[in-house]
Protein backbone atom coordinates (compact mmCIF):
# COMPACT_ATOMS: atom_id res chain seq x y z
CA UNK A 1 0.00 0.00 0.00
CA UNK A 2 1.48 3.48 -1.01
CA UNK A 3 1.28 6.18 1.73
CA UNK A 4 0.37 9.58 0.62
CA UNK A 5 1.39 12.08 2.67
CA UNK A 6 -1.51 14.34 3.73
CA UNK A 7 -0.15 17.53 3.77
CA UNK A 8 -0.01 16.80 -0.13
CA UNK A 9 -3.38 14.99 -0.40
CA UNK A 10 -4.90 18.29 1.57
CA UNK A 11 -3.65 20.75 -0.41
CA UNK A 12 -4.49 19.50 -3.36
CA UNK A 13 -8.11 18.99 -2.30
CA UNK A 14 -7.67 22.98 -1.57
CA UNK A 15 -5.85 23.79 -4.85
CA UNK A 16 -8.31 21.14 -7.41
CA UNK A 17 -11.43 23.03 -5.64
CA UNK A 18 -10.18 26.25 -6.46
CA UNK A 19 -9.24 25.49 -9.98
CA UNK A 20 -12.87 24.39 -10.26
CA UNK A 21 -14.20 27.51 -8.76
CA UNK A 22 -11.71 29.43 -11.21
CA UNK A 23 -12.52 27.69 -14.50
CA UNK A 24 -16.40 28.19 -13.48
CA UNK A 25 -15.67 31.61 -13.26
CA UNK A 26 -13.11 32.70 -15.88
CA UNK A 27 -13.62 30.37 -18.76
CA UNK A 28 -13.42 31.05 -21.51
CA UNK A 29 -11.46 34.24 -20.91
CA UNK A 30 -9.16 31.37 -19.01
CA UNK A 31 -8.56 28.20 -18.02
CA UNK A 32 -6.41 26.71 -15.18
CA UNK A 33 -4.62 23.18 -14.84
CA UNK A 34 -2.80 21.74 -12.77
CA UNK A 35 0.39 20.74 -13.30
CA UNK A 36 2.43 19.78 -10.46
CA UNK A 37 1.91 19.42 -6.97
CA UNK A 38 4.17 18.85 -4.25
CA UNK A 39 4.89 19.46 -0.15
CA UNK A 40 5.91 23.38 -0.58
CA UNK A 41 5.21 24.58 -3.85
CA UNK A 42 2.80 23.67 -6.92
CA UNK A 43 2.57 25.05 -10.58
CA UNK A 44 -0.71 25.96 -12.52
CA UNK A 45 -0.63 26.64 -16.04
CA UNK A 46 -3.44 29.08 -17.21
CA UNK A 47 -4.47 29.41 -20.70
CA UNK A 48 -7.11 31.19 -22.93
CA UNK A 49 -7.28 34.39 -24.82
CA UNK A 50 -7.61 36.50 -21.31
CA UNK A 51 -9.59 39.82 -21.20
CA UNK A 52 -6.72 42.11 -21.84
CA UNK A 53 -8.75 45.26 -20.27
CA UNK A 54 -8.86 42.86 -16.95
CA UNK A 55 -5.27 42.83 -17.15
CA UNK A 56 -2.82 39.43 -17.78
CA UNK A 57 -1.14 38.94 -14.30
CA UNK A 58 -4.67 39.67 -12.48
CA UNK A 59 -5.79 36.06 -13.15
CA UNK A 60 -3.49 34.58 -11.29
CA UNK A 61 -3.81 37.09 -8.51
CA UNK A 62 -7.70 36.37 -8.90
CA UNK A 63 -6.53 32.21 -8.70
CA UNK A 64 -4.80 33.03 -5.26
CA UNK A 65 -7.36 34.60 -3.68
CA UNK A 66 -9.56 32.14 -4.60
CA UNK A 67 -7.11 29.28 -2.65
CA UNK A 68 -6.12 31.60 0.16
CA UNK A 69 -10.17 31.71 0.75
CA UNK A 70 -9.61 28.10 1.52
CA UNK A 71 -7.69 28.65 4.24
CA UNK A 72 -4.37 27.75 2.31
CA UNK A 73 -1.72 30.81 2.48
CA UNK A 74 0.29 30.98 -0.38
CA UNK A 75 2.21 33.65 -2.62
CA UNK A 76 3.23 33.57 -6.68
CA UNK A 77 7.12 32.91 -6.91
CA UNK A 78 7.33 32.41 -10.39
CA UNK A 79 5.70 33.14 -14.09
CA UNK A 80 6.63 32.10 -17.17
CA UNK A 81 4.54 33.15 -20.02
CA UNK A 82 4.08 30.91 -23.03
CA UNK A 83 2.01 31.20 -26.59
CA UNK A 84 -1.19 30.45 -25.09
CA UNK A 85 -0.88 31.57 -21.53
CA UNK A 86 1.39 31.16 -18.36
CA UNK A 87 2.87 28.42 -16.19
CA UNK A 88 2.88 29.92 -12.79
CA UNK A 89 4.85 28.90 -9.41
CA UNK A 90 2.98 29.44 -6.06
CA UNK A 91 4.75 28.50 -2.54
CA UNK A 92 2.66 27.15 0.31
CA UNK A 93 3.69 28.78 3.97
Amino acid sequence: MIKINKEISNSKRKIVRAIKEFNNQRTPEAKAKLILVNKKSFKIGFTGSFCRTCGFYDYFDDFKILLEETGLKIKITKMEEIDDGAIVRFMIN
